[in-house]
């Protein structure tokens, strides 16, 4: 099952792109690989890459319209148009 975009930033499926950037920056500060100790680097750049894929998609209104219409298969759909 994939992860679902908007419980990975926290946000609500009507957030506004100003609320998905303020929720990506934040997370991304707290879980960016440099800032955590050695022990929780390696779980820290898989939660970030999360967060990174993430906001790519939210933060992209056309992506965003895809994932919301398609979940999952937003890339698939987004690629059947050419």
């Amino acid at each position: 099952m994939e992860d679902d975009f908007y419980k990975i930033l926290g946000v609500s499926r009507s957030a506004s792109q100003k609320e998905v950037q303020k929720a990506y920056r934040t997370l991304a500060r707290k879980y960016h690989p440099d800032r955590v100790s050695d022990e929780e680097k390696e779980q820290a750049k898989t939660r970030f890459q999360k967060i990174q894929e993430a906001y790519d998609v939210l933060g992209d209104p056309e992506k965003r319209k895809l994932y919301d219409q398609f979940g999952s298969a937003y890339r698939q759909a987004g690629s059947a148009g050419g």
